[in-house]
């Protein structure tokens, strides 16, 4: 398992000049604000990397361009063979702030390849960036990860995905994004993309990894500089309104689809308090969650026992693995 697991140029400048002519144009001439413009080309286009188990990654999709902002690509993972997979969407931690889609979780773990290996399963896997919280503070991010569903499921056909079958799975500030998505889905779109509005942004099941979910209960001595900034208002001093807004347990009911909380009992970044409680709430009107609990180890999985930490990474992907097998596959 340890080694499964772990193991544009002249043209475009004026090309780019042209649209921002365009788009500035646009918003003095219309009342209405344009609608955002499609990425400008790479000339390094996409790239493929192959994996094992005929597993292919195709990195750097452009999936929204808002004027302002750099681009937000993201990574798609393939199995061989034909025919529409159901999709499992990865939001990477970082208090919102930091961290990449293949950044490790622990030390000397290749990310990609838990990628692949959930993808060998017979999933399509993306794995997605979003603004960070110093670019612009909740709820751009929130945003972003609805703006990559619809992508996906817009660009279903091209891709092979079953748009009927789509989880969400993200680690620490990534948890709350995707837990949020499973629960806050489907609401009139108010970020600034405002492409593929057909689409809807709703998940079939969501996994979230030691992620906070109350942010009313979530104690003020862990990881305040990254909530302030998320939250842009002081701890202590944001409306019982904001906090409400970006706490997951706000928004759940019944009809929320299967959500699986893990955690560690020695985090001290987010409590494992957080999973339980929001778990227990679940629990309270009937809606699908399961808890897992790790013990002996903290946020990220981490222990000074090296092994302890590569056992607990092991032991939750292979949980999530199996949770999304349970939740998605055709039975």
């Amino acid at each position: 398992m340890r080694n499964g697991m772990l193991g544009s140029l002249t043209g475009l400048a004026s090309a780019a000049l042209l649209m921002m002519a365009g788009a500035a144009h646009a918003q003095v001439a219309g009342s209405a604000e344009p609608p955002a413009p499609p990425p400008l080309p790479d000339p390094f286009g996409e790239r493929v990397f192959h994996f094992a188990n005929g597993v292919t990654a195709t990195t750097d999709i452009a999936f929204s361009a808002i004027p302002g902002f750099r681009p937000l690509l993201l990574d798609l993972y393939r199995g061989a063979g034909s025919g529409p997979r159901p999709l499992v969407i990865y939001v990477h931690g970082g208090g919102w702030m930091i961290g990449h889609r293949r950044a490790p979780m622990i030390r000397n773990q290749d990310f990609t390849k838990v990628l692949a290996d959930l993808s060998a399963r017979g999933y399509v896997v993306a794995s997605i960036s979003y603004r960070f919280s110093k670019e612009a503070p909740f709820p751009a991010a929130q945003d972003d990860v609805r703006t990559a569903i619809r992508f996906l499921r817009a660009n279903a056909n091209k891709y092979g995905i079953d748009t009927s079958r789509v989880g969400i799975w993200g680690a620490s500030a990534g948890a709350q994004l995707a837990v949020m998505e499973a629960v806050n889905c489907g609401k009139p779109a108010s970020g600034e993309d405002q492409t593929n509005l057909t689409q809807t942004d709703c998940v079939t099941a969501a996994v979230g990894w030691y992620g906070p979910y109350d942010f009313r209960t979530w104690p003020a001595k862990y990881a305040p500089g990254p909530r302030n900034v998320y939250l842009d208002c002081p701890i202590g001093a944001c409306s019982d309104e904001r906090l409400a807004a970006v706490s997951a347990i706000t928004y759940i009911n019944p009809k929320d689809p299967p959500i699986l909380l893990i955690t560690g009992t020695e985090d001290n970044t987010v409590p494992d308090s957080q999973s339980r409680e929001m778990a227990a709430a679940l629990q309270a009107i009937d809606a699908p969650v399961q808890l897992e609990i790790i013990p002996g180890v903290g946020h990220g999985w981490k222990s000074p026992d090296e092994a302890k930490t590569i056992a607990a990474m092991d032991h939750a992907a292979e949980v999530t693995f199996r949770f999304f097998d349970s939740k998605l596959k055709t039975r």
